[in-house]
């Protein structure tokens, strides 16, 4: 037990002191490795070996550190990159290259040399290539290449020197190892074998086998997320186990002894790593979900833990930078509930009646998500109550599905017909997998959320070790029932309230107005600002009626289509209106020259410039700058403003897609609540949803239009966000309240 400890203290120590060290200059890491160092000398004269093996760790993972940062911030790199230099660059490519945001290719990579005034200098430091050619993502990790780059200052926190902007295509520089050739031929089989199944499971496979997501779609990546799925599709300690597992259990169906199973072991997690890649993310896979399994296969199980422990340091000491990788924390932390919770739970629901298999069926995935809750958290922010039922559910498929996939990746290049063969058979369990994420998905408030960062994360792992401890006696299990039960009724962001029209105290109405925008935001007694004018004077005219406005302080168009100035008519029917923003983009023309005709003062919307209406403060957050050459100009030049009434933020957002929404991500965009842009459609920016994070997602949209608006997918995305979704061709008018204790509701008048 003392060897368990031991370990696992210098491991904790290790881990530490590399996260502490990545922020402090190399001589900084080297002090913490020396202080440690003499702790470690007290210590053991004390006998004090817990205290003495935490101090060694600190020493281990300091040092280590020390020695990168050092490295990471030699001249004359450094230098070249704070001046932003021009320079040519060799390169070693390390991992597999991926398409980032605006198409860029994201290639982590480690320099060769750099040429500057024709003066080559070797420089061995690791970079990241962020290239606009997409010839860069057909590279092999341990591929060569030679390319002209501009070096920019790394964001800190890594050990990354430099950041390597390239305009041109990769001049390669010999082969790619035999090793990575060789993967690269099977995983080609396997997305061969893929190409006759349906799309869903075909794309999922591989993903499943080996961690390639090039075919998987976003949507379904997307429930996979919000499930707790994610970890299926790439490669991780249980693909590893699986593969390792079988062949244990073959060998020893054979009556092989521990060392001949240990060495047998050992040599499939090879073959599969073969397969997959050694990447830096596979090898720490390998490490995490070998380490245990041959402990097992030598018949020492207690030995897992100190294993776990020693991958834990050798890993750190070799990569310091795996320390704030999150993927490695989950590595760690799901072996870790793998070996010292599931047992545990495994024999507590067996005192109480289960069956051996239904037990660890249950305890395993249970086991695993708790373990790793906490890092989930401090990510995304949020707490997801459909991810043990998810992972329950998809566990026996999932072992089928990978033996298969492997079977079809190894066979197709000698017997393609087979490994076909091979593909269909696993896409069976694939479309299990696949079911279980979309109904997963549509589970209502099945993501709760929760502080995200490092004090989400500490908070929730300290109240789920409470738990853990507490669990022993009924009163605090009952306890727990009961807050369960009323936080998961309380999550519900947004109430929903039903009430007269117009509603007292309502904030902003999106109006039905049938397929177009109109929105008034109240701006004191018979006042309100109005946004777009929708397709038709009388729908407008009518909402704004309702809502008894008599006078328009602010006449907003974000754009110039039809679908939003159509209706202005209506909206000067009877109505007094003082004033006018719009863009400055000038299409569609014609349009444009009618609204600018009716002679209403206009107003210039500049980017960041704001207004003072009544209460309300209007902030003009984009278009940023002119786009052009986009899949719909107009679209991408709409107004986008922040209006903030009652101390509530409201995004309005026109009909601006997917690159108005990325040029905005620098701003603040948080908002309680969206008017999500262009009738909902699927031109949506993810990224730019996750940064408004609304508690009340309003879409404009017209019953049974020729569109398909909305996009199903940017609704159920808004949902798993922790947004009431609203949507005028099924509700109406819709209103967003301020109720009488100050809370944000909402309500709809419907006919």
């Amino acid at each position: 037990m003392s060897a368990d400890l031991r370990l696992v203290g210098a491991a904790l120590g290790c881990w530490c002191a590399a996260i502490g060290s990545l922020f402090l200059p190399a001589r900084g890491g080297w002090a913490l490795a020396l202080v440690a160092l003499l702790v470690v000398a007290a210590m053991f004269r004390g006998s004090r070996w817990i205290v003495a093996a935490v101090a060694a760790g600190v020493a281990c993972g300091a040092a280590a550190t020390a020695a990168r940062v050092g490295e990471r911030d030699a001249e004359p790199l450094r230098g070249l990159a704070a001046r932003h230099a021009t320079v040519r660059v060799g390169l070693e490519i390390t991992d597999d290259p991926r398409l980032g945001r605006r198409s860029t290719v994201v290639v982590p990579a480690r320099l060769d040399w750099v040429a500057v005034d024709d003066r080559r200098i070797a420089i061995s430091a690791r970079v990241l290539v962020l290239a606009r050619d997409r010839g860069w993502l057909g590279l092999l990790p341990g591929q060569h290449a030679v390319a002209p780059a501009r070096l920019s200052p790394p964001d800190g926190g890594d050990l990354r020197a430099a950041l390597l902007s390239v305009d041109s295509g990769p001049q390669l520089v010999g082969a790619a190892p035999w090793v990575q050739r060789g993967a690269g031929v099977l995983r080609a089989g396997l997305q061969r074998a893929c190409r006759g199944l349906p799309a869903e499971p075909g794309g999922l496979l591989p993903g499943l086998v080996v961690g390639d997501t090039s075919r998987l779609d976003p949507a379904l990546a997307d429930d996979f997320k919000t499930t707790g799925l994610t970890h299926l599709t790439a490669v991780s300690g249980a693909n590893l186990a699986i593969v390792v597992g079988l062949v244990l259990a073959l060998v020893r169906w054979c009556r092989a002894g521990p060392r001949v199973a240990a060495l047998v072991c050992v040599l499939a997690l090879a073959g599969f790593v073969v397969l997959v890649r050694p990447s830096p993310s596979v090898l720490r896979a390998a490490a995490m979900g070998g380490l245990a399994l041959v402990a097992l296969a030598l018949g020492r199980p207690r030995a897992a833990v100190p294993a776990l422990a020693a991958g834990v340091l050798g890993l750190v000491v070799f990569d310091p930078e795996l320390a704030v990788d999150a993927g490695f924390a989950l590595s760690v932390l799901a072996t870790g509930g793998l070996v010292l919770i599931a047992p545990r739970w495994t024999e507590a629901l067996r005192r109480r009646g289960w069956p051996r298999v239904a037990a660890e069926a249950l305890a395993v995935p249970a086991a695993a998500q708790a373990a790793c809750a906490p890092v989930i958290a401090a990510i995304s922010a949020s707490v997801s109550l459909t991810a043990i039922p998810a992972n329950l559910l998809a566990a026996p498929a999932v072992a089928p599905a990978t033996i298969a996939g492997i079977l079809a990746a190894v066979l197709s290049p000698v017997l393609p017909s087979v490994a076909a063969f091979a593909a269909w058979v696993a896409s069976w369990p694939a479309r299990w997998l696949v079911a279980v994420a979309h109904r997963g998905a549509g589970v209502p408030d099945g993501l709760l959320p929760w502080p995200g960062g490092a004090a989400g994360g500490l908070l929730l792992g300290a109240l789920l070790a409470a738990l853990l401890v507490g669990f022993r006696w009924p009163v605090v299990r009952r306890w727990v029932l009961v807050a369960a039960v009323a936080a998961v009724l309380g999550a519900v962001p947004v109430r929903f309230l039903a009430a007269a029209w117009p509603p007292r105290g309502w904030l902003v109405v999106a109006c039905d107005v049938g397929q177009g925008d109109a929105l008034a935001v109240a701006a004191g007694p018979g006042a309100a600002v109005v946004v777009d004018a929708g397709p038709e004077p009388d729908p407008v005219d009518a909402c704004l009626r309702r809502l008894g406005v008599r006078r328009v302080p602010l006449l907003v168009i974000s754009h110039f289509h039809a679908d939003h100035v159509g209706g202005l008519d209506g909206v000067l029917r009877g109505r007094v209106v003082d004033g006018l923003l719009a863009p400055a983009f000038a299409e569609p023309a014609a349009a444009r020259s009618a609204v600018l005709a009716r002679g209403i003062r206009a107003t210039a919307a500049a980017p960041g410039s704001a207004l003072v209406v009544g209460s309300l403060r209007i902030e003009v957050l984009g278009p940023v700058r002119p786009l052009t050459g986009t899949r719909s100009d107009p679209n991408n030049n709409s107004l986008v403003l922040a209006v903030t009434s009652a101390g509530f933020r409201i995004l309005l957002t026109g009909d601006a897609e997917t690159e108005e929404q990325l040029s905005l991500l620098p701003s603040d965009l948080r908002a309680d609540v969206l008017k999500v842009a262009h009738h909902g459609s699927a031109y949506q920016s993810e990224e730019f949803l996750a940064a408004v994070r609304p508690r009340v997602a309003l879409v404009s949209v017209g019953v049974g239009n020729d569109y398909g608006h909305p996009s199903p997918v940017v609704l159920a995305r808004l949902a798993r966000g922790g947004a009431r979704v609203m949507r005028t061709d099924q509700q109406g008018d819709l209103a967003v309240v301020r109720d009488g204790s100050g809370r944000l509701a909402v309500t709809a008048r419907r006919g």
